[in-house]
C-alpha cells in the first residue's frame, strides 16, 4: 500500500491542532482560575461569625464569599462536599496546611493564628454558602 506523504501530514497536523485546541480548552487557566459567582445566603449567627474570620484569614486566596482568586481554589465548588471534603479536612487544613493536589495552586500554609472557635465558625460559613449553591454531601467515589 502507497501512502501518499502530502496527505498523511496534513491528516497529521490536523489531528494535532485539534489536540492542541482541546487540550488547551482544558487547561486553561481563565476558566479554571476564574472566580465564580456564588449565590449568597442569609447566614446563621454562626456562620457570620465564621464570614468575619474567612475575610479576615482565608479571603485573600480563596476569595470573597470562597469564589476563588489566581491564588487560591473556589471552596464552593462540588469538590469540596462534605462527603469528599468533610469538616474535619478543613479543621486539618487550617492547622496543618495541605499539599497541592486538586487544582493548579502551590501548597497552603497551615494558619495557626486562627483560634478554633473561628475554624468552626469558617466551616460553619462555608457549608452555608455551599449549600446555597446546590453543593451538598456525595458519598466520595474513588
Amino acid at each position: 500500500m502507497k501512502i501518499n506523504t502530502p496527505a498523511f501530514f496534513v491528516i497529521g497536523f490536523l489531528v494535532l491542532g485539534i489536540g492542541t485546541i482541546f487540550w488547551k480548552m482544558e487547561n486553561s487557566t481563565d476558566s479554571k482560575n476564574a472566580p465564580i459567582v456564588v449565590q449568597v445566603p442569609d447566614f446563621s449567627l454562626k456562620a457570620k461569625r465564621g464570614e468575619v474570620a474567612f475575610n479576615a484569614t482565608c479571603a485573600q486566596c480563596h476569595g470573597k464569599n470562597a469564589a476563588g482568586t489566581d491564588q487560591g481554589p473556589p471552596l464552593v465548588h462540588n469538590i469540596y462536599n462534605p462527603g469528599h471534603h468533610a469538616d474535619e479536612a478543613i479543621r486539618r487544613a487550617v492547622n496543618l496546611g495541605v499539599r497541592r493536589h486538586h487544582w493548579p495552586y502551590g501548597d497552603m500554609p497551615r494558619q495557626e493564628h486562627v483560634k478554633p472557635s473561628e475554624v468552626e465558625a469558617i466551616i460553619v460559613y462555608i457549608r452555608e454558602l455551599q449549600v446555597a449553591n446546590g453543593i451538598v454531601y456525595q458519598p466520595h467515589q474513588m
